[in-house]
């Protein structure tokens, strides 16, 4: 072993030092710049930006990759000369040292790692303080030297660790990291540092040197340890625990007798750290001697310490040391590390902090091996716990008895009854936490063969009463958000359940059959699916076994269910199948695997049937499958199953099984339904009627009467049954009655309802059920003797009494419903026996009768209960059978029932707001519903008189209703009468021609009603007349199938109904009434009219039209006299608007302002402009009305026209004559005429008049536009604008421009231009044609539409609108040269042989004074690039020459005109001559070149693209614009990062065109391929991919491209500042060394480094990313 080296060879080590310092210090003098380049970025560490610092580390490392040893010896210069370099900036660099030294160990000359271990020594205790980050980092270098030269490293530390001398902290923590990084080469001088160490520990007076300390001692004998077990790998096998064991002895003393009872927690728990680790070393005779106070040292640690995993950690390695050496003190211990040991497992482990789980881990290992060595004492002391009042307590001795059943099996097994039988109590426990860990051991037991031995049973009993939990209520609040639920419970023990017996073999005879008694106890109910699915595994097991395995061992388990109890319980849970988790499937796959235990004869039948049914079960939802015919499909099953078995014996005690069950489902009611029809169908089946006797009769007196939903399962047992035995049936049903049960109801006492008598009704409402049953399914041969001598009879004794001979009849609701339903069962079993043609109903007129009680007795404004519905179904019934009803009772019936469900109050959508309609008077369903059930009631009763007198007398009751002035009475009654109408026109058979007396009276009563206000009362009335003429032609001898053109054409007519428009309505019904004129017989006409006459009185207003009709008919003949009286009669017609707000009354008077439109022209045009600013709907409405006939509209609109212009468009402010602000003011009549305008032409009707003034339309309005953007309404009429605006939201802007606006986009709507005035709608050109700075641009929108959409249109509108370049008024100018610029980008233009003289009126336009309009007229002329491509050669000259000039345009203070020219040129080049272009290409290369850095991103864009195409003109000239090209490079490639998206697009689409001018294919391929305008860009793996290219073909070029981007290290775009020295870096990283030579370092490294100083942190990044690959360049 090695000692400390003496003083001699530490001066030997510094001189050898010197000497390899000056050689590397002669090696950087011949590579200075590297050493440069490095010491630049240590000098930047001092930046304050951790990114920066980072990336500075980064370029250190980078350095280091290329120069390892130079960078190296670069970094312990700069330390050791920059003493006073603060020690956050030292560790940047001695990170990258670390760095540099990991990455390049293998090649690392011995003398750079003897400098390194030098410096990092030093630098490491250069501070007596602890200083972590700085001394950490020193530290980390030498672990990392330490990989391959740990002889030096420990030569270097070890200087610092001299005997009598306490290290410093670092030296310490320095042994220990290199211990645990290099075990091999760092045990072999363990020895001797522990030698030296030892005597330290008594002079380590401060806590963190006691914990680092602990800390070495710690990994010191983790490293031993690790090289002891690795020894067949250790350079030197000799070396033995043993060697250590004194050593480590003697710091134990001093870390336990001193240390370990520190105040300070820390240290503590660094002190019992070591101890743990230390315990393995230590000689066994003093670890025995140490372990009496050694535990309970580290025991009462917990008490100390909140965080107690290193606690237990260091307690499981003491513990596995003590029983490595066979301890025998350990014994006496043991108390109290149960005790203290057992509380922390019984405190929950917290997921969300990982060292409380570790802890409990660590404990629970503990109690592994205290349970190896003494299991008895263990156990004593656990099991007891389990009866803690403590639920944590219970929960912890629960996880230990896992832990120790898991991992400790062969201690544990002869323990096994005991440990069985301590779990009694917590089987019974209800915690929920409990339960969860009870079941954790049962798994854990059961793959230990616990559940084998005696008391298992119970244990499984358990696991199966958790899985049939029952779920958590949602709205109960969790006390603890850490309780498991009752859900989560259940599912780990049916998991655990699954998985004992598909997958742990030995549990197989423990489960079989013994899980079959958890099937019939209804407590187990929830638990079936996973039971059944677990005895499904078992059987299958038990067939592979072979021989009678899977046959039930009846014989050896008395306890276990009969065939016939399984296969009751599964059948009845099969019936709701998808009910607890899908036991339905699981239940009849077990009872197909148990056929053979059931019955023998089953397995034929269940293996064919029972597979179907399963399918049918998985192929459907809990929502799709019908469950009334599942029901029946698993009753046939059942059905089959009987007749297979054919054994009446087996089938008795099926049938005594059945019912022994029923009580068992109370509280489950579907489920207890299906039982009592298994019942009927079993009692079916059986031959012995003394047992089907009693079993009915035990059912009848054992029936839970009080329950409702059981009455119905008990009535279809006695129906089913009555099948085979009707006479047992009826007779046990009557001698029911007659027993005690019933003898209470019976006398004078029978009035008082008491409890008892409320009982009685349900039990009577339960028998009257059965009777109805009984008759649906009795045998139709024996039914009808039957009915009234015995059904009847009792059911009307039952439902009501005599008491003193008067009859007492009940008003309980449940027996109303009973009998109404078994009523209607009995009278629709009767009507379909062979024999109803010949069988009378005696009791017809009184069960009508009593049912009419029931539906009056019903309130009017409500409907709760569907007694109404379930009455009128019943009548329906009873209607058909016979005798039939007499007059008196069939009107109360009819009446009655009409009255019961038309009456009732209409549903308000605001009941149902809350979604459960708990407000409403009735569900919208049930009304349905009974609305359904009236309209068959009513056919019936028309079906029993098919007459016209018949049809008279429906309606004579339906009449009132059809006439109520409640819209949703007479709703209902039409509805009722189109579907009695037609069904009567369905059913007639006409067999001799017989006149249809009533039509007249008939079709008046609902012609009306094809006008009314409710939509659907039109549309039925239309189909009710439709019948009515169809009968009527029937009744004239027409067959029935005859089709009548005319009738025909009502159905056409009902589409005019839909909507409530009066218009329509009246002429529908004009239409409708020339049908009826023309198909009523001349004998009904007089009665049609006179009761049309009676409709006058209608709640309708229709009759009011026949004033406003003479009066037009007045007007039409004497009107033209009357020219004088105009503007009174349209004053009167405005004010009579005002007065009436009907809308027949606002359409005559239309009609009336167009009659004297006609007659008057000028004088209705001039009264109606005269009407006030802004006009009301009134005087709209009379405006709309004169767009009715062509002529007349065209007229009229020229009249407005003229006024538009006639007068100036709007005046100059006196303020502004005065010199002030100016303001413009519209004047009145060119307003009130636009308004007139947009009036007309929102009307429908003016189509064809704008059409023929569509030009000198559009070119007014559209100049109107022009001369209102800005201008302000007279004062006069400001307050009306706001008076209007908050009177009517909807009301049209008064404002002068948006009103332009308005009429401008409804003239191109009216005008077949719908398309145009959408499309600038969607561009928002309207909004645009508003705003005064943006007006131009919404003109644009509007003439690109118009060449899209309207072409034909434009010569006219051209010819109109080119004389207005010369208006006086700037905006018509600017409006005129917009929408003309626009048009040249369509073709259309050259397609009209417009294209030259546009192109010439622009042209004219260069030198306009208005800037704007000498915009747009370059921009038009570019258009021609767009719209006629073809004529650009033509024209090219004069065009490149207007384009040059504007780019020389001197009026021009912010290059707007430029910056049009460049964009206009850049359309126009494509198409222009290359010999006009040559002449000027340098010209406009050079000149637009300032711009590329302009700070106007327009101009940036323009220039760019424009100087992209002028690369397509290049080849003549190749070397010249080449040059540009190289100009341009950089600023193209840095502006890629430019902060506007349309620059870098521009910069994209330049560089694409430049590449293939640029002679580099690879470049040019770069370029076509990484910049697509759809494509992403990573700039800075593009940019590196460039340079390459760069350098590989154009080296030369280095410092041009260097040099060029150092100019914009001051950009003033940071983006672009940080592209730049990013550029430069990847320029020298792929720069070829004969080239390097070109750059002058000098300037780029000041540049650099002035730009390393930058204020953004991207920017100072980029720089030290650089400054780290010029080492390329050195």
């Amino acid at each position: 072993m090695r000692g400390a080296l003496p003083v001699r060879r530490m001066r030997t080590e510094e001189q050898g030092l010197e000497y390899v310092r000056a050689l590397a210090g002669l090696r950087r003098q011949a590579q200075p710049k590297a050493a440069g380049l490095a010491t630049t970025l240590m000098d930047a560490t001092t930046d304050k930006e951790p990114l920066v610092q980072e990336q500075i580390y980064n370029a250190l490392c980078y350095l280091g990759e290329a120069e390892p040893e130079e960078i190296l010896h670069c970094c312990d210069e700069y330390l050791r000369q920059h003493d006073k370099l603060a020690y956050p900036h030292r560790v940047i660099i001695l990170k990258a040292m670390e760095t540099v030294v990991k990455n390049n160990i293998s090649i690392l000359d011995k003398s750079t790692a003897k400098v390194v271990i030098f410096l990092a020594s030093n630098e490491m205790t250069k501070s007596k303080e602890v200083v972590w980050e700085w001394q950490q980092a020193a530290s980390s270098v030498l672990v990392a030297v330490g990989q391959r030269f740990i002889n030096i490293v420990m030569e270097e530390v070890l200087t610092k660790f001299q005997p009598g001398i306490l290290p410093h902290y670092f030296v310490m923590q320095t042994f220990a990291n290199l211990a645990v990084s290099n075990v091999f080469g760092m045990v072999p001088f363990l020895n001797s540092i522990l030698g030296t160490m030892l005597p330290m520990l008594g002079m380590a007076k401060q806590d963190h040197m006691k914990s680092v300390f602990c800390y070495a001692l710690q990994h010191f004998s983790e490293s031993i340890q690790e090289y002891v077990a690795n020894l067949d790998q250790a350079p030197d096998p000799t070396v033995r625990k043993d060697t250590f064991c004194n050593e480590i002895f003697s710091a134990y003393e001093v870390l336990f007798n001193s240390w370990l009872q520190h105040r300070e927690p820390k240290l503590r728990l660094a002190v019992v750290e070591a101890l743990g680790a230390m315990s393995y070393l230590m000689p066994g005779e003093k670890l025995e001697e140490q372990l009496p106070k050694l535990i309970p040292a580290v025991l009462s640690l917990y008490k100390k310490h909140t965080e107690s995993f290193y606690i237990s950690k260091s307690l499981c390695q003491i513990l596995e040391a003590s029983v490595d050496i066979g301890s025998r003190s350990l014994d006496m211990q043991l108390d109290a590390l149960l005790g203290t040991l057992h509380p922390q497992i019984c405190t929950p482990a917290d997921p969300a902090v990982p060292l409380t789980v570790k802890n409990h881990t660590e404990v629970l290992r503990c109690f592994t091996v205290l349970a190896c060595s003494f299991p008895d004492r263990v156990l004593t002391f656990l099991l007891p716990k389990l009866e803690s009042s403590s639920e944590r307590t219970r929960v912890g001795t629960l996880l230990i008895m896992r832990q120790i059943i898991n991992s400790a099996p062969s201690q544990m097994e002869i323990k096994k009854p005991f440990i069985l039988s301590s779990m009694k109590l917590p089987l019974q426990d209800s915690n929920n936490k409990v339960r969860r860990a009870v079941v954790q051991v049962i798994s854990a037991m059961a793959h230990h063969g616990y559940l084998e031995q005696p008391g298992g049973e119970a244990m499984l009993e358990f696991l199966v009463r958790q899985c049939a939990l029952p779920s958590d209520a949602p709205q109960k609040p969790l006390p603890d958000a850490d309780d498991p639920t009752s859900d989560s419970v259940r599912s780990i023990s049916v998991n655990t359940l699954l998985l004992l017996s598909t997958t742990v073999d030995r549990m197989n005879n423990v489960l079989w059959p013994y899980l079959l008694e958890f099937i019939t106890p209804v407590q187990f109910t929830n638990a079936l699916t996973p039971i059944c699915k677990s005895l499904m595994h078992l059987s299958v097991k038990k067939r592979e076994e072979g021989g009678n395995a899977s046959l039930i061992p009846y014989d050896l388990n008395g306890n276990l269910p009969s065939p016939h109890a399984l296969t009751t319980r599964l059948l009845v849970v099969s019936s709701r199948p998808y009910t607890g988790d899908g036991r339905g499937a699981a239940a009849l796959r077990l009872l197909q695997a148990l056929c053979c235990s059931v019955h023998p004869a089953l397995e034929q039948l269940w293996s064919k049937r029972v597979p179907v049914l399963v399918e049918r079960i998985e192929e459907n939802t809990d929502k799709s499958l019908h469950l009334e015919e599942w029901e029946e499909e698993l009753l046939l099953l059942l059905q089959e199953t009987l007749a297979a078995v054919s054994d009446n014996a087996w089938i008795c005690h099926f049938v005594t099984e059945m019912c022994r069950q029923l009580n068992g489902y109370n509280g489950f009611p579907t489920e207890k339904n299906f039982l009592y029809k298994c019942i009927g169908t079993t009692l079916g089946a059986c031959v012995s009627k003394e047992l089907v006797q009693k079993q009915l009769q035990e059912l009848l007196e054992t029936a839970r009467y009080n329950e409702e939903a059981e009455w119905e399962g008990l009535a279809s047992c006695f129906g089913i049954c009555a099948i085979n035995h009707l006479e047992e049936t009826l007779a046990k049903l009557e001698d029911f009655v007659r027993s005690d049960v019933f003898k209470k109801s019976v006398g004078l006492f029978s009035i008082f309802k008491d409890r008892s008598d409320h009982e009685v009704e349900k039990i009577k409402s339960a028998l009257i059920l059965c009777y109805g049953f009984v008759a649906a399914h009795a045998p139709r041969e024996l039914l009808l003797s039957r009915v009234e001598a015995d059904i009847l009879r009792n059911i009307s004794q039952y439902f009501s009494t005599k008491v003193l001979g008067i009859k007492v009849e009940t008003k309980d609701l449940t027996l109303k419903l009973c009998l109404i339903r078994s009523i209607a069962m009995i009278s629709r079993a009767v009507r379909g026996s062979t024999k109803c043609t010949d069988f009378v109903l005696g009791r017809k007129a009184e069960l009508v009768a009593q049912m009419v009680e029931f539906i009056k007795a019903e309130p009017l404004d409500s409907m709760r209960t569907p007694v109404r519905q379930w009455a009128m179904v019943t009548c329906t019934h009873l209607v058909l059978l016979e005798p039939q009803l007499s007059d008196p009772d069939r009107t109360e019936l009819m009446d009655a029932c009409l009255a019961g469900v038309l009456a009732l109050p209409p549903l308000d959508p605001l009941w149902d707001r809350d979604g459960d309609g708990g407000d409403a008077p009735y569900s919208e369903e049930l009304f349905a519903d009974t609305l359904g059930a009236l309209q068959e009631l009513l056919k019936t009763l028309l079906q029993r008189s098919l007459t016209p007198h018949g049809l008279q007398d429906m309606f004579a009751h339906l009449g009132p209703w059809i006439k109520s002035s409640k819209q949703h009475e007479r709703q209902r009654a039409v509805e009722l009468s189109a579907a009695l109408l037609d069904f009567y026109l369905g059913r007639l058979n006409v067999s001799t021609v017989v006149p249809f007396y009533n039509l007249g009276v008939l079709i008046a009563l609902f012609s009306p009603r094809c006008s009314d206000s409710v939509g659907s009362v039109r549309q039925r009335a239309v189909d009710c007349v439709y019948s009515l003429l169809y009968i009527q032609l029937c009744y004239e001898g027409f067959a029935r199938d005859h089709r009548d053109e005319m009738v025909e054409g009502l159905k056409a007519l009902k589409r005019g109904l839909e909507e409530p428009d009066f218009t329509v309505l009246f002429r529908t019904c004009t239409n409708i009434a020339m049908v009826i004129g023309k198909r009523v017989p001349p004998d009904q006409l007089m009665s049609l009219l006179l009761a049309m006459f009676e409709g006058l009185a209608d709640p309708d207003k229709n009759c009011s039209r026949a004033a406003t009709v003479m009066i037009n008919a007045l007007l039409k003949e004497r009107g033209a006299v009357l020219q004088d009286k105009v503007p009174d009669i349209m004053s009167i017609i405005h004010g009579k608007l005002q007065e009436v707000d009907e809308e027949h009354v606002r359409k005559a008077a239309q009609q009336t302002v167009y009659i004297l439109a006609a007659q008057h022209t000028g004088v209705v045009v001039s009264s109606l402009l005269g009407s006030t600013l802004p006009f009301d709907s009134h005087t709209c409405a009379m405006w709309r009305a004169l767009a009715v006939e062509p002529s007349l509209t065209a007229q009229i609109l020229e009249q407005l026209l003229e006024k538009v212009g006639r007068d100036v468009p709007y005046k100059e402010s006196r303020a502004f004559l005065l010199g002030g602000s100016s303001e413009r003011v519209a004047t009145p009549l060119p307003m009130a005429a636009t308004c007139a305008l947009h009036e007309i032409m929102s009307a429908p009707e003016s189509g064809p008049a704008v059409l023929g003034l569509y030009a000198p339309l559009f070119v007014t309005l559209l100049l109107r536009v022009s001369c209102t953007v800005g201008v302000q309404l007279p004062k006069s009429l400001q307050g009306r604008e706001r008076r209007s605006s908050s009177h009517a939201a909807l009301s049209r802007s008064l404002q002068p421009c948006s009103c332009a606006v308005q009429t401008l986009r409804a003239m191109l709507a009216r005008g077949g231009s719908e398309a145009v005035a959408t499309a600038v709608g969607s561009a928002g050109g309207w909004e645009l044609m508003e705003n005064p700075e943006r007006h131009h641009e919404g003109v644009t929108v509007l003439a690109g539409s118009m060449a899209r959409h309207a072409g034909p249109r434009l010569p006219l509108i051209v010819k109109s609108l080119v004389p207005t370049l010369s208006s006086a008024f700037d905006s018509q100018r600017v409006t005129a040269t917009a929408f003309l610029a626009e048009l040249l980008s369509s073709n259309v233009v050259n397609d009209l042989i417009l294209l030259e003289s546009v192109m010439d009126s622009l042209t004219g336009r260069q030198k306009d004074p208005c800037l704007l309009v000498r915009v747009l007229a370059l921009r038009g002329l570019g258009n021609i690039a767009m719209g006629a491509p073809e004529k650009v050669h033509k024209h090219g000259a004069k065009l490149l020459a207007s384009m040059v000039n504007g780019m020389d345009d001197r009026d021009d203070p912010n290059n707007l005109v430029a910056l049009e020219a460049m964009t206009s040129l850049s359309k126009l080049l494509e198409y222009l001559e290359e010999r006009d272009v040559r002449a000027t290409l340098l010209h406009i290369a050079i000149r637009i070149r300032p711009f590329f850095d302009s700070e106007q991103p327009d101009l940036r864009r323009s220039s760019i693209v424009l100087f992209g195409n002028l690369t397509k003109f290049s080849e003549g000239d190749c070397e010249a614009f080449f040059e540009q090209i190289l100009n341009g490079l950089v600023t193209l490639l840095l502006h890629l990062q430019d902060p506007k998206p349309e620059v870098v697009r521009a910069c994209k689409f330049a560089l694409r065109m430049c590449g293939p001018n640029m002679g580099c294919e690879g470049l040019c391929d770069m370029f076509l391929n990484h910049l697509r305008e759809d494509r992403s860009l990573h700039y800075g793996e593009f940019m590196n991919n460039v340079c390459k290219h760069l350098m590989q073909s154009y080296p030369e070029m280095l410092n041009r491209l260097v040099l060029t981007n150092l100019f914009y290290f001051k950009s003033s775009w940071v983006e672009i500042r940080a592209a730049a020295p990013m550029f430069i870096g990847f320029l020298v990283l792929h720069v070829g060394e004969d080239h390097c030579h070109q750059v002058d370092l000098e300037q780029l490294i000041s540049a650099l480094n002035l730009l390393l100083k930058d204020p953004v942190p991207a920017v100072r990044m980029k720089v030290a990313e650089t400054l780290g690959r010029l080492v390329r360049i050195l």
